[in-house]
């Protein structure tokens, strides 16, 4: 049985021998052409000249486009058409594409786009959250309100009141395979596109859009990427789009990969918040009444900012029972780049804004993190503020395992022990719970496709709409096949994403790639075994229910049995259909994202953790020693590759709000647009020491072999990380920590000053 077993990534081997073929490694014809953006160096302005003279003789050039040269419609928007492929007279950010460059090669394009000689007349540019706020500049007019109770009221009536406000910055995907595309001109005016994305169908339609054709003119492949994180559910419009317009232009391949500064002054990023909030409590810290605004900084055009938000306002209870709440989201406009999807999708800045206001009660009431926690736990049976019914909810039992697997209570008192004694370094321990909502917000998303293939000999070729990003969803959707068909896994094989073989695919985002795409392959892949099961009944005397498919082989009642690829083989001869297609479509999810109620989520994935760290009070430094996971994965379907995606979420997590610093000077430049400037965790920022456990309990939900998503939740156990450190820095004096994310070195040195000087 293949389900359940810990079988490593299917392309580990190409990865770590460098053979695995992307987007840049496709072998092209030598008369293919490369491209390059010019880039606005204002962040605001109306273009007043643009001479491109120099570019157009610069060597190797073959074409230089602008605007006005696009033959259809100047949009590669995800949303709302407001995001021109090139600018249009205008600019609205400090690396806006203003022309395309096309030559000879990658080297001569980013020369000649560096020639040109454009002047840009400065306008106020809206830069920062208190620009927005004040020129009140957002997306949908005005802010965001959902409620439940009345929360002001509970409040004032509470024990004890508290405010607070804090900050937390944006992060860069980093994804180790940049931005790339690849446009190969067909007959008859058709387009293949190779694309390196989470989302080939918006690359066909975005692209058929540009180039007048109907979508079923553009076919776009996606064999993987080398990482994605959301960074390529939108971001990727741009260059396939560019590559297309200029290979239907001049006949000839084309492709585009930016360089890393380029690829980071370019692309969104994750939105950065701020978060204010009154809250009241009683005198063991439960919440009575709590109200919270969120203020996200959106960039210069909607992109996936509205959706963002809106799950931050989903997750802003993250494992709490708020039985009196108003959340009210500012959604800004800003002259930055876009923010957009990335892991998570606005869920881990509304989890970190509940973390942050239940770290504030303890430490203003004196009480135990965990027990503060702990009586403001959802319990089965009681709903959340959009309405939603808690069911199968794990946290408490997870806590108490955890607790005790990682010696919580002992630890706890030998480190406050340890910082008594200690004047210069300190040490913190924290915990953190993850409740996080499987399924897309926008309900139409909640479904996919597949195709599936038995030859005559039994093996089997399938393809499905979810892309591979590294996170070993081909590797899973295979072992669900080989179950389904009850050979060993060698037999499956799975093709490269294809418009052309499976249509209207969604992105493979919001955690759902093994929910949607496993259940659409098992579809098919009993669509077939049903078809032989008949065939094979009819020639054995009994009935279909009574054929098994295990160990390779088909096998009746009355002991009749055939190997599988011999059973393949003699259903073809009979005129047996062995290719079937597969749909799946989430059931019992209905949202109404203006009242902000309904059930988004067909179900919760559950984590938690803890975590120990040490600071040092003079220079802010700080390491993660020790980190204990216990995440709940339902019944999984591959326990290796799910714990490596947990122990690179909660990385990735604690890297964001630790040493993941982006800075934008008062021109609304990039500064940090490279990796000697933007600091991602390395190697040796993981904990000493890593304890990942999976929680052993079936999802109660009718997925995929009772399995639960796990791309996403794991990112915010990374908050642990943030809080240890918040509790080291308490141990240096009485006062409030009141630290922003990320805590770098500096940010650790003046929140020790604040709790120094009470």
């Amino acid at each position: 049985m293949s389900v359940g077993k810990p079988l490593p990534h299917d392309a580990a081997r190409l990865h770590v021998t460098g053979q695995a073929r992307y987007v840049d490694d496709i072998p092209t014809s030598a008369n293919c052409l490369h491209l390059a953006f010019g880039l606005s160096d204002t962040a605001r302005g109306v273009i007043t000249r643009a001479d491109l003279s120099k570019v157009r003789k610069s060597p190797g050039v073959v074409d230089v486009l602008t605007a006005i040269d696009l033959p259809h419609a100047n949009d590669v928007s995800p949303s709302i058409h407001d995001e021109p492929l090139l600018a249009n007279g205008e600019v609205f950010y400090h690396g806006q594409p203003i022309f395309l460059v096309v030559a000879t090669s990658h080297l001569a394009a980013r020369k000649a786009a560096r020639q040109a000689q454009i002047t840009i007349d400065p306008r106020p540019a809206i830069l920062t959250i208190d620009d927005a706020m004040e020129a009140g500049s957002r997306f949908e007019g005005g802010p965001v309100v959902w409620s439940r109770g009345e929360a002001s009221a509970a409040i004032d009536g509470a024990p004890h009141t508290l405010t607070g406000a804090f900050e937390m910055g944006g992060q860069e995907h980093f994804y180790l395979e940049g931005q790339a595309a690849l446009a190969v001109p067909q007959e008859a005016g058709d387009m293949l596109v190779h694309s390196s994305t989470q989302h080939p169908t918006e690359i066909q339609h975005k692209v058929a859009e540009a180039l007048g054709v109907p979508m079923h003119g553009v076919r776009v492949e996606t064999r993987r990427m080398g990482g994605g994180f959301g960074g390529k559910e939108s971001q990727g419009n741009a260059l396939a789009v560019a590559c297309a317009v200029a290979a239907q232009r001049t006949g000839r391949p084309c492709k585009m990969r930016y360089d890393r500064d380029d690829d980071m002054v370019i692309t969104g990023k994750r939105h950065d918040f701020r978060i204010t909030y009154r809250a009241g409590v009683d005198d063991q810290g439960r919440i009575l009444g709590l109200e919270v605004t969120q203020i996200a900084r959106c960039g210069w055009s909607q992109d996936l900012s509205l959706p963002v938000a809106d799950r931050a306002m989903l997750h802003a209870d993250n494992a709490y029972h708020l039985p009196a709440v108003r959340i009210e989201s500012h959604r800004l406009k800003t002259h930055t780049a876009s923010a957009t999807a990335f892991r998570g999708f606005g869920g881990p800045q509304g989890v970190l804004g509940i973390e942050r206001i239940l770290d504030h009660i303890s430490a203003t009431r004196r009480l135990d993190p965990v027990d503060v926690r702990r009586v403001n736990f959802y319990r089965d049976g009681q709903t959340t503020h959009y309405g939603q019914t808690i069911e199968g909810f794990h946290v408490p039992a997870m806590t108490d395992t955890l607790l005790a697997q990682a010696e919580y209570d002992k630890r706890r008192a030998a480190i406050d022990a340890f910082n008594a004694n200690n004047p210069i370094v300190k040490k913190g321990l924290a915990y953190v719970p993850v409740k996080f909502g499987i399924s897309f917000t926008l309900t139409h998303l909640n479904q996919a496709g597949a195709l599936v293939h038995v030859y005559a000999d039994g093996s089997i070729r399938m393809n499905h709409g979810g892309t591979e990003m590294g996170q070993g969803l081909f590797q899973k959707v295979a072992q669900v096949a080989a179950r389904c068909f009850g050979v060993p896994l060698e037999a499956v094989k799975i093709t490269a994403t294809d418009t052309a073989k499976v249509p209207n695919t969604s992105a493979t985002a919001a955690s759902s790639g093994s929910d949607l795409n496993g259940m659409a392959v098992q579809a098919a892949c009993l669509t077939i075994r049903n078809r032989m099961a008949e065939h094979f009944a009819s020639q054995w005397d009994t009935t279909a229910d009574k054929i098994t498919f295990d160990n390779g082989a088909l096998s009746g009642p009355g002991g009749q049995s055939l190997p599988f690829g011999k059973a393949a083989a003699a259903a073809y001869e009979a005129r047996v259909s062995l290719s079937a297609t597969g749909f799946y479509k989430t059931p019992g999810i209905n949202w109404d994202r203006t009242k902000g109620q309904g059930r988004p989520f067909l179900y919760f994935a559950h984590g938690v953790a803890v975590t120990e760290v040490a600071i040092d009070t003079l220079s802010g430094e700080n390491r993660i020693l020790r980190t204990d996971i216990l995440h709940d994965a339902g019944s999984s379907l591959n326990p290796a590759l799910d714990i490596g995606q947990i122990e690179g979420g909660y990385v990735q997590g604690a890297g964001w709000l630790t040493t993941e610093e982006l800075v934008w000077d008062g021109k609304g430049q990039l500064r940090t647009h490279a990796p000697s400037t933007y600091k991602i965790p390395a190697c040796s920022d993981r904990p000493r020491v890593f304890n990942v456990k999976l929680w052993d309990q079936p999802n109660h939900e009718d997925t995929i072999f009772k399995s639960k998503a796990v791309g996403e939740p794991p990112l915010m156990l990374g908050i642990s990380a943030w809080l240890a450190l918040a509790d080291a820095v308490s141990a240096c004096g009485d006062g409030y920590h009141d630290m922003n994310a990320p805590a770098t070195a500096e940010e650790v040195l003046n929140a020790i000053e604040r709790v120094r000087t009470g």
